[in-house]
C-alpha cells in the first residue's frame, strides 16, 4: 500500500512536547510518511519546537502565516505582516507555503474588518511570491471566496483546510484551483453531508489530514489526534467514493507532492 500524507499537523503544538518521537515513530508505522507542519507566526516557541520536529521527522514541510485569530496584532499596521511572512519564511528551514490564513467570523478573536485587510495582504504575498496558501475559513465563505478572487487573480493556489462547508463553497473553491483536504470530521456520525460531499471531490484535488492535536477522529474521538491517525479519514473517504485505500493513499500522495514546489 502506497504511504499517506497528514496535509496539516500541528505537530509543533505544546501537546506533543513530551512525546514527539513517539507520535513520529506512530505515524510512520501507521503508512504516514509525510505532511505539512503548520505554525503560528511569529510564535517563537512553536518555532523552537519545530525544530525539535525537523530533528524527529526531516520529510515533512512547513507552512507559516497569520491565522485569523492572530490578525489582531496586526492592527493599525496590517502593511507589516508581509514582511513579517517573509521574514518567517526565509527563517524557518523547510517552509512551502503560507498558512494558515483566512477568516473567523465564529470566534471573532479578531476585528472582522483587520481580518480581511491581514488575510488580502497575505495572498497578495502569496501570489507575487508563487507561494501555495493553506486557507482557514468559518462562517465567513462569501468574503474569503471574494478576497481569493481578488487578490489571488487565479495565480494562487492552494487547500481549504479542514473542510466543513457548503457544497457551494466547495464548488467555489474548486473554481478558484484550489484543493479540498478532509480532516476527522468526515468520520463523525453527524457528518452524512459532508461524507457525500466527499465522494464527489474529483479525486486530484483531494487530500486527507489530522489538523492534529485536534479533531480526533472515530474511533478515537476525545483523544489528542495525532498524524497516525489520518488513516481512519483515508479509510472513510475511501468507502464513500468506492476506492481501495491504496488507490485513495496514491491520489492524495500525488495531489500534495503537485500541489507544493520544491523545498526553498
Amino acid at each position: 500500500m502506497p504511504g499517506l500524507i497528514d496535509s496539516h499537523c500541528h505537530l509543533a503544538d505544546p501537546a506533543f512536547s513530551e512525546d514527539l518521537d513517539e507520535v513520529v515513530q506512530r505515524a510512520r508505522a501507521a503508512g504516514v510518511h509525510g505532511g505539512l507542519c503548520v505554525l503560528a507566526l511569529g510564535d517563537a516557541a512553536e518555532e523552537a519546537q519545530a525544530a525539535r520536529v525537523r530533528a524527529a521527522w526531516p520529510e515533512l514541510r512547513y507552512a507559516v502565516g497569520a491565522h485569523p485569530h492572530q490578525a489582531h496584532e496586526f492592527a493599525g499596521r496590517t502593511g507589516a505582516v508581509s514582511e513579517a511572512v517573509a521574514a518567517a519564511c526565509v527563517r524557518i528551514p523547510g517552509v512551502c507555503a503560507v498558512g494558515e490564513i483566512g477568516l473567523d467570523y465564529h470566534y471573532d478573536l479578531s476585528p472582522r474588518e483587520v481580518q480581511r485587510d491581514v488575510f488580502r495582504r497575505q495572498v497578495a504575498f502569496a501570489r507575487e511570491g508563487g507561494w501555495p496558501v493553506v486557507i482557514h475559513t468559518r462562517e465567513a465563505d462569501a468574503d474569503t471566496v471574494s478576497i481569493l478572487a481578488e487578490e489571488g487573480r487565479g495565480e494562487v493556489r492552494g487547500i481549504f483546510h479542514c473542510f466543513s462547508g457548503t457544497a457551494e463553497l466547495a464548488r467555489a473553491a474548486l473554481d478558484l484551483g484550489f484543493t479540498i483536504s478532509l480532516s476527522g470530521i468526515v468520520t463523525f456520525p453527524k457528518a452524512g453531508p459532508l461524507r457525500a460531499l466527499a465522494a464527489e471531490v474529483p479525486a486530484d484535488r483531494l487530500l486527507v489530514e489530522t489538523d492534529c492535536p485536534y479533531l480526533a477522529p472515530v474511533p478515537r474521538r476525545g483523544r489528542r489526534n495525532e498524524p497516525a491517525w489520518v488513516v481512519h479519514t483515508a479509510e472513510t473517504v475511501a468507502a464513500v467514493r468506492g476506492m481501495k485505500r491504496a488507490e485513495l493513499d496514491g491520489a492524495v500522495t500525488g495531489n500534495f507532492a503537485r500541489l507544493f514546489p520544491p523545498l526553498r
